[in-house]
């Protein structure tokens, strides 16, 4: 049985021979990344959609220090730790990796997936990394964007109470 824990991977080396394991299976490696703030059902409904097009799901959440420098200094609302534990929760993910660069593009060159997928607010060619999965002959989806559901716009109705 898989823990939440052993689902959220610390270090390079351990990424390098879970990917392996992986790939070595034939398995489908599908990758995405962002800040995951508060998560809510359009992530939820995100992250099943994009695991739907392979057999694994790798997350890359952004570091506590990259989301305050790309959303503001009253981000992130919830730490990272807390934000890796509550994906790795999640089915339909199947390895959480903390990055602390602004975007992803040194971990999609270390995974090499299969599969690398952003929100619908992103055309497939603005996707960073795009370039080395479609290289290696791999797909690159923006995903259908699920209105009425954003942390900004929890943040805002928090704020307000």
């Amino acid at each position: 049985m898989t823990t939440i824990s052993s689902k959220i991977i610390s270090d390079s080396k351990a990424l390098t021979t879970v990917t392996r394991k992986w790939k070595d299976a034939g398995e489908k490696i599908v990758f995405t990344n962002g800040c995951f703030d508060i998560i809510h059902m359009g992530h939820v409904l995100y992250l099943e959609e994009a695991r739907a097009l392979g057999d694994r799901l790798i997350v890359g959440l952004n570091s506590d220090s990259s989301v305050t420098r790309l959303k503001g200094p009253r981000r992130p609302i919830t730490d990272q730790t807390n934000r890796a534990h509550v994906l790795a929760a999640l089915a339909s993910v199947d390895a959480v990796v903390v990055f602390d660069e602004d975007d992803p593009y040194r971990l999609i060159s270390q995974i090499l997936p299969d599969v690398l997928v952003k929100g619908g607010d992103w055309r497939p060619e603005q996707i960073v990394g795009s370039d080395v999965v479609l290289a290696r002959g791999g797909e690159v989806h923006s995903l259908r964007f699920v209105e009425g559901y954003s942390t900004t716009g929890i943040e805002a109705k928090i704020r307000q109470l």
